[in-house]
Protein backbone atom coordinates (compact mmCIF):
# COMPACT_ATOMS: atom_id res chain seq x y z
CA UNK A 1 0.00 0.00 0.00
CA UNK A 2 2.54 2.45 0.34
CA UNK A 3 4.15 1.49 -2.56
CA UNK A 4 0.93 2.72 -4.26
CA UNK A 5 0.75 5.80 -2.11
CA UNK A 6 3.83 6.65 -3.55
CA UNK A 7 3.37 5.93 -7.10
CA UNK A 8 -0.10 7.75 -6.98
CA UNK A 9 1.30 11.05 -5.57
CA UNK A 10 4.12 10.78 -8.07
CA UNK A 11 1.76 10.96 -10.64
CA UNK A 12 -0.52 13.27 -9.89
CA UNK A 13 0.49 15.55 -6.38
CA UNK A 14 3.70 15.60 -7.20
CA UNK A 15 3.98 15.72 -10.57
CA UNK A 16 7.40 16.91 -12.11
CA UNK A 17 5.67 19.61 -14.28
CA UNK A 18 3.13 20.82 -12.05
CA UNK A 19 4.63 21.00 -8.50
CA UNK A 20 8.56 20.77 -9.68
CA UNK A 21 8.81 22.43 -13.21
CA UNK A 22 11.03 20.36 -14.12
CA UNK A 23 11.47 19.19 -17.58
CA UNK A 24 9.65 22.39 -19.40
CA UNK A 25 11.92 23.06 -21.86
CA UNK A 26 11.07 19.70 -23.53
CA UNK A 27 7.59 19.68 -22.20
CA UNK A 28 6.98 22.86 -24.00
CA UNK A 29 8.75 22.77 -27.66
CA UNK A 30 7.51 18.76 -28.07
CA UNK A 31 3.92 19.21 -26.90
CA UNK A 32 2.51 20.30 -30.38
CA UNK A 33 1.19 17.35 -31.55
CA UNK A 34 -0.14 13.94 -29.35
CA UNK A 35 2.29 11.71 -31.49
CA UNK A 36 5.24 13.29 -30.67
CA UNK A 37 4.46 14.21 -27.34
CA UNK A 38 3.17 10.58 -26.56
CA UNK A 39 6.57 9.04 -27.91
CA UNK A 40 9.18 11.67 -25.98
CA UNK A 41 6.61 10.88 -23.02
CA UNK A 42 7.52 6.65 -22.91
CA UNK A 43 11.21 7.60 -23.69
CA UNK A 44 11.46 10.04 -20.70
CA UNK A 45 9.09 7.42 -18.55
CA UNK A 46 11.46 4.62 -19.55
CA UNK A 47 15.21 6.41 -18.91
CA UNK A 48 13.42 7.27 -15.18
CA UNK A 49 12.13 3.66 -14.82
CA UNK A 50 15.64 2.07 -15.30
CA UNK A 51 17.78 4.82 -14.26
CA UNK A 52 16.26 5.11 -10.08
CA UNK A 53 17.19 1.39 -9.62
CA UNK A 54 20.84 1.90 -10.87
CA UNK A 55 21.25 5.39 -9.30
CA UNK A 56 19.23 3.69 -6.35
CA UNK A 57 22.14 0.60 -6.30
CA UNK A 58 25.29 3.07 -6.90
CA UNK A 59 24.10 5.54 -4.29
CA UNK A 60 23.32 2.84 -1.51
CA UNK A 61 26.77 0.23 -2.16
CA UNK A 62 28.92 2.74 -3.58
CA UNK A 63 28.63 6.14 -2.87
CA UNK A 64 26.87 6.65 0.52
CA UNK A 65 29.91 7.03 3.88
CA UNK A 66 30.45 3.76 4.53
CA UNK A 67 28.96 2.07 1.34
CA UNK A 68 31.67 0.40 0.49
CA UNK A 69 31.91 -1.78 3.85
CA UNK A 70 31.43 -4.92 1.99
CA UNK A 71 34.40 -4.51 0.01
CA UNK A 72 36.59 -4.80 3.92
CA UNK A 73 36.53 -3.43 7.25
CA UNK A 74 39.36 -1.05 5.51
CA UNK A 75 36.76 0.81 3.53
CA UNK A 76 34.24 1.31 6.32
CA UNK A 77 35.00 5.18 6.59
CA UNK A 78 34.73 5.63 2.86
CA UNK A 79 32.67 8.50 1.80
CA UNK A 80 32.15 9.22 -2.07
CA UNK A 81 29.29 11.01 -1.42
CA UNK A 82 31.07 14.09 -3.30
CA UNK A 83 31.08 12.03 -6.69
CA UNK A 84 27.21 11.61 -6.84
CA UNK A 85 26.09 14.18 -9.79
CA UNK A 86 28.86 12.69 -12.15
CA UNK A 87 27.65 9.28 -11.51
CA UNK A 88 23.95 10.31 -11.72
CA UNK A 89 24.67 11.95 -15.27
CA UNK A 90 26.72 8.98 -16.63
CA UNK A 91 24.50 6.79 -15.58
CA UNK A 92 21.28 9.29 -17.35
CA UNK A 93 23.35 9.82 -20.22
CA UNK A 94 24.09 6.36 -21.04
CA UNK A 95 20.49 5.23 -20.67
CA UNK A 96 19.77 7.97 -23.50
CA UNK A 97 22.42 7.18 -25.60
CA UNK A 98 21.44 3.56 -25.37
CA UNK A 99 17.36 4.55 -25.91
CA UNK A 100 18.58 6.97 -28.76
CA UNK A 101 20.31 4.41 -31.09
CA UNK A 102 17.15 1.66 -29.84
CA UNK A 103 14.40 4.61 -31.24
CA UNK A 104 16.23 5.72 -34.31
CA UNK A 105 16.70 1.43 -35.42
CA UNK A 106 13.05 1.10 -34.64
CA UNK A 107 11.05 4.16 -35.69
CA UNK A 108 13.05 6.34 -37.91
CA UNK A 109 10.15 8.76 -37.89
CA UNK A 110 9.44 8.94 -34.16
CA UNK A 111 13.49 9.98 -34.37
CA UNK A 112 13.64 12.49 -36.48
CA UNK A 113 10.01 14.36 -35.02
CA UNK A 114 11.56 13.79 -31.53
CA UNK A 115 14.60 15.91 -33.10
CA UNK A 116 17.25 17.23 -31.01
CA UNK A 117 15.12 17.11 -28.23
CA UNK A 118 15.53 12.81 -27.89
CA UNK A 119 19.54 13.51 -26.75
CA UNK A 120 18.47 16.26 -24.49
CA UNK A 121 16.71 13.97 -22.44
CA UNK A 122 20.31 13.70 -21.08
CA UNK A 123 19.79 16.85 -19.79
CA UNK A 124 16.10 16.70 -18.84
CA UNK A 125 16.21 18.21 -15.46
CA UNK A 126 13.43 16.17 -14.40
CA UNK A 127 15.06 12.91 -14.69
CA UNK A 128 17.72 14.00 -12.48
CA UNK A 129 15.51 15.80 -10.43
CA UNK A 130 13.90 12.30 -9.67
CA UNK A 131 17.44 10.98 -9.18
CA UNK A 132 17.98 13.73 -6.64
CA UNK A 133 14.88 13.32 -5.05
CA UNK A 134 14.90 9.47 -4.86
CA UNK A 135 18.37 10.06 -3.12
CA UNK A 136 17.38 13.31 -1.02
CA UNK A 137 14.22 10.61 0.25
CA UNK A 138 16.41 7.33 0.99
CA UNK A 139 14.33 4.87 -0.27
CA UNK A 140 14.88 1.41 1.60
CA UNK A 141 14.77 -0.92 -1.82
CA UNK A 142 15.60 -0.66 -4.96
CA UNK A 143 11.40 -1.73 -5.62
CA UNK A 144 10.39 1.69 -4.21
CA UNK A 145 12.73 3.79 -6.50
CA UNK A 146 11.69 1.72 -9.26
CA UNK A 147 7.99 2.24 -8.27
CA UNK A 148 8.87 6.42 -7.85
CA UNK A 149 10.66 6.31 -11.15
CA UNK A 150 7.18 4.56 -12.81
CA UNK A 151 5.19 7.13 -11.22
CA UNK A 152 7.04 10.14 -12.55
CA UNK A 153 7.67 9.17 -15.55
CA UNK A 154 3.71 8.31 -16.05
CA UNK A 155 2.78 11.82 -14.49
CA UNK A 156 5.50 13.69 -16.44
CA UNK A 157 3.78 11.37 -19.70
CA UNK A 158 0.11 12.78 -18.80
CA UNK A 159 1.57 16.28 -18.28
CA UNK A 160 2.59 16.20 -22.18
CA UNK A 161 0.10 14.18 -23.95
CA UNK A 162 -2.65 16.67 -22.33
CA UNK A 163 -0.54 19.47 -23.24
CA UNK A 164 -0.35 18.30 -27.03
CA UNK A 165 -3.85 17.66 -26.86
CA UNK A 166 -5.67 20.87 -26.55
CA UNK A 167 -2.53 22.35 -28.21
CA UNK A 168 -3.84 20.68 -31.07
CA UNK A 169 -7.51 21.78 -30.24
CA UNK A 170 -6.35 25.29 -29.85
CA UNK A 171 -4.71 25.43 -33.26
CA UNK A 172 -8.38 25.40 -34.51
CA UNK A 173 -9.59 28.18 -32.23
CA UNK A 174 -9.12 32.24 -32.53
CA UNK A 175 -6.51 32.90 -30.17
CA UNK A 176 -5.47 36.64 -29.38
CA UNK A 177 -2.76 37.30 -31.91
CA UNK A 178 -0.49 38.50 -28.59
CA UNK A 179 -1.10 34.85 -27.13
CA UNK A 180 -0.34 32.40 -30.27
CA UNK A 181 2.14 30.20 -29.43
CA UNK A 182 4.02 29.77 -26.34
CA UNK A 183 2.07 32.65 -24.56
CA UNK A 184 -1.38 30.63 -24.45
CA UNK A 185 0.86 27.33 -23.98
CA UNK A 186 1.88 28.96 -20.68
CA UNK A 187 -1.71 29.82 -19.73
CA UNK A 188 -2.55 26.18 -20.55
CA UNK A 189 0.24 24.56 -18.40
CA UNK A 190 -0.48 27.35 -15.42
CA UNK A 191 -4.20 26.47 -15.69
CA UNK A 192 -3.47 22.59 -16.44
CA UNK A 193 -1.53 23.41 -12.74
CA UNK A 194 -4.03 24.58 -10.88
CA UNK A 195 -6.13 21.69 -11.90
CA UNK A 196 -3.56 19.01 -10.37
CA UNK A 197 -3.68 20.87 -7.18
CA UNK A 198 -7.23 19.09 -6.71
CA UNK A 199 -5.69 15.85 -6.71
CA UNK A 200 -3.54 17.21 -3.04
CA UNK A 201 -6.36 14.96 -1.26
CA UNK A 202 -5.08 11.79 -2.41
CA UNK A 203 -4.34 9.73 0.83
CA UNK A 204 -4.32 5.77 0.36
Amino acid sequence: MENLNLFIRSIFIDNMIFAYFLGMCSYLAVSKNVKTAFGLGVAVSFVLIIALPVTWAINTYILQPGALSWLGEQYAETDLSFLGLIMFISVIAALVQILEMVIEKYSPSLYSSLGIFLPLIAVNCAILGAVLFMQQRDFSNAWTATVYGAGSGIGWLLAIVCLAAIRERISYSNVPRPLRGIGITFIITGLMGIAFMSFLGIKL
